[in-house]
């Protein structure tokens, strides 16, 4: 109640999902609506302004000059008035009711002195003949084009919610009475047993009572190797088994999964944002009322010295004129068309003004790992041979390929890429066993070939044939180390490890050189973050960090006074992302983490961290600069406008008594500076 007394709309819905709905519909429903009105102004204000311009500049004839033109620019504007422009009024009184004058006033104000007064001169001709209806059709329209781009921006940021919530599955195969029966997610109870079939998705967070399997966790984790499980693990919904069956016990269902509760994170944070055009309305609260002061006192004056009525309303309306809000309307929106264009070149996606604007003030860029800094993506780093009997190095990758050519396993694949692209023919594997979790083996020529993970070793006859100073040396490196053997002799080893990206390096260098302190935030075992971050040169390291966790680090650095800004790529980032000031995502990530970022780097890569700074800070300075000019002319020619200058007779009548056609053309002239300024940004060098 106290949010609709407030002036603003409530939606009121049923449940988590028809929230989601509710709200899609609801921005849907507001974006249909201003483009619609962006579309009715659009209509009457193209014929308003050329037939006005056409006419002050004498290109159309006498026919401009008739009584009866008036009447039709009249007829014109009243739709783009009354209708596309009716929010600004609604707004406005919204505002004043609150006790505060936003940016809706100003519109509100400028564009009404100018309609009421053009049309006071239809009723009273003796007072002037000179209307300003294009004005007001101008302003109306112009700033209407920049509440449909913020409505269609807002119309997106649930996205990312909707897409988590498809991560769910809904419906899941409970064991009862020794029976498997599929059954509603919504009748899983805690302590139920679920059967998880391979390639299935984990519907409940729970613990593994039976069975043995490898569970995709990237989405959770961001790591892509899939975890294996054993009686006893957990494991969480929306994860995917991939290779074994598995019964899990239900600890955590519906809204206490780890999944909802990214969900209710990213919800949180998406709706903890800063507004839009904060400065300008701060602006505006002193500069409106300051003004309407100016004018009335302006106009009291002149009338009290023994001016006219029409000399006195003629002083009111140029300082009101002159000081009307397009340039105002301009300096913010062209700066931020222009900066998210020239980004957009560059491969940095500006979702909102809100980003590039917080993006220039940074103190600290929290990047994730995996899919990050590095590739996402296991690849073999080193083929050791251990004896004479391993051969060459690429006689014992293709020994490895050739068995790991049966697996799924991610560590497998990466063994048979690494042989693909080195134009490695592969043998036939006959016999072809996958021992769950520590390796596969086939027959190969005859041979035995086992491949796997150094612990299948481990038996006295094979484990002193490993050289484990030069395992625990790759180990240290954060590399996973595969071994092979060949009729129970060990022959070679094989490192697989995520490579960071080449790019990702000189990117830290250069938020460094920006003033920005770069920290890792992963999920990642410590030593292998430390050993990263050593080479890339990152200044400070969380690790074994859960998904879950991840948002309460940017909120702990946000505690300290720093403004953060977040880069990731997995839906495990996505509450990081939207809690953070400033969520960047990698565009090679995930849809979720797409969506929960405030700028996109669609290179996927981390050279677009240090660019969208770069640009943000290029672009808020010529906001800045577009503000200044806004308000120049008004500064300078208010007093001007209100008559200061009347008693200097050396100075030329337009300057002593500033008619509001000239005051209008200043307002014009201050959007022509604002808008050139702002193209500028165009040539603005952001690598």
């Amino acid at each position: 109640v106290a949010i609709e007394k407030a002036g603003y709309g409530v939606i009121r819905p049923d449940g988590l999902t028809d929230d989601e709905d509710a709200e899609r519909e609801a921005r849907q429903t507001q974006v249909m609506n201003q483009t619609r009105k962006l579309a009715v102004g659009m209509l009457f204000t193209v014929p308003v302004f050329l037939i006005s311009m056409g006419r002050d500049f004498g290109a159309l004839g006498l026919w401009s000059q008739m009584p009866w033109v008036n009447w039709l620019l009249l007829f014109l504007t009243t739709p783009v008035q009354f209708y596309t422009g009716w929010d600004f009024y609604t707004g406005a009184w919204k505002s004043l009711r609150n006790k505060s004058a936003t940016m809706d006033v100003l519109v509100a104000m400028g564009a009404s002195v100018a309609y009421f007064y053009s049309f006071a001169l239809l009723i009273v001709p003796s007072w002037g003949t000179h209307v300003y209806f294009e004005t007001s059709a101008v302003i109306i329209t112009l700033i209407k084009l920049g509440k449909l781009l913020e409505s269609r921006t807002k119309s997106r940021t649930v996205m990312a919610i909707r897409a988590l919530m498809k991560l769910r599955p809904k419906t899941a195969t409970l064991l009862k009475d020794h029976r498997e029966v599929q059954v509603p997610l919504s009748h899983i109870q805690v302590g139920d047993t679920i059967i998880v079939h391979p390639g299935e998705s984990i519907a409940v967070d729970g613990k593994v009572v039976e069975g043995e399997s490898s569970v995709d966790e990237s989405m959770m984790t961001g790591e892509p190797i899939p975890a294996e499980k054993r009686p006893g693990d957990r494991v969480t919904g929306g994860t995917i088994n991939e290779d074994g069956l598995l019964k899990v016990a239900a600890e955590r269902i519906g809204k206490d999964t780890a999944l909802a509760r990214i969900i209710r994170l990213v919800q949180e944070a998406q709706g903890s944002k800063a507004p839009i055009q904060a400065l300008a309305d701060r602006v505006a609260a002193v500069f409106v009322p300051v003004v309407i002061i100016i004018a009335l006192i302006t106009f009291i004056l002149w009338w009290t010295l023994g001016g006219s009525l029409v000399d006195s309303m003629m002083r009111l309306v140029a300082v009101l004129v002159i000081a009307c809000p397009c340039a105002l309307g301009l300096a913010t929106p062209t700066a931020i068309m222009a900066g998210t264009g020239r980004g957009a070149e560059s491969g940095v996606l500006f979702r909102n003004a809100d980003a590039l604007q917080r993006a220039t003030a940074l103190d600290v860029v929290v990047l994730d790992k995996t899919g990050t800094i590095t590739t996402g993506k296991p690849a073999v780093t080193d083929i050791i041979g251990v004896n004479t009997q391993s051969g060459s190095v690429d006689d014992l990758l293709r020994l490895a390929a050739s068995v790991e050519s049966g697996s799924q396993h991610p560590l497998s694949k990466a063994i048979v890429k690494e042989a693909v692209e080195k134009g490695i023919a592969l043998l036939e594997p006959k016999g072809f066993t996958s021992f769950r979790g520590i390796g596969v083996e086939a027959r190969i020529n005859g041979k035995c070939v086992r491949v796997g993970k150094t612990s299948w070793f481990s038996d006295p006859e094979v484990n002193h044939m490993l050289p484990h100073e030069t395992i625990r040396s790759l180990q240290d490196a954060g590399k996973t180390v595969t071994v092979v053997a060949v009729d129970g002799i060990i022959v070679g080893l094989i490192a697989v490890a995520d490579r960071p990206k080449d790019d990702s390096k000189p990117a830290i260098a250069a938020l460094h050189d920006l003033g920005i302190d770069v920290i890792m935030l992963t999920g990642d075992h410590p030593r292998t973050a430390h050993i990263l971050a050593a080479d890339m040169g990152i200044d400070e390291i969380y690790a074994d960090v859960p998904p879950e966790h991840k948002a309460a680090k940017i909120q702990n650095l946000q505690a300290q006074g720093a403004l953060v800004g977040m880069v990731g790529d997995g839906i495990n980032d996505a509450p990081a992302l939207a809690q953070a000031d400033v969520g960047m995502a990698i565009g090679t990530g995930t849809d979720v983490a797409i969506e929960a970022g405030d700028i996109i780097l669609a290179g996927g890569n981390l050279t677009g961290v240090p660019r969208a700074v770069r640009l943000s800070r290029a672009t808020m300075k010529k906001v800045r600069q577009n503000l200044f000019w806004a308000f120049f002319y008004n500064i300078l020619l208010i007093p001007v406008a209100a008559g200061v200058l009347y008693w200097f007779e050396s100075l030329p009548l337009f300057l002593r008594q500033l008619h509001p056609m000239l005051a209008a053309l200043a307002m014009a002239m201050s959007s022509i500076t604002v808008v050139t300024n702002s193209l500028l940004l165009s040539r603005v060098k952001v690598d």
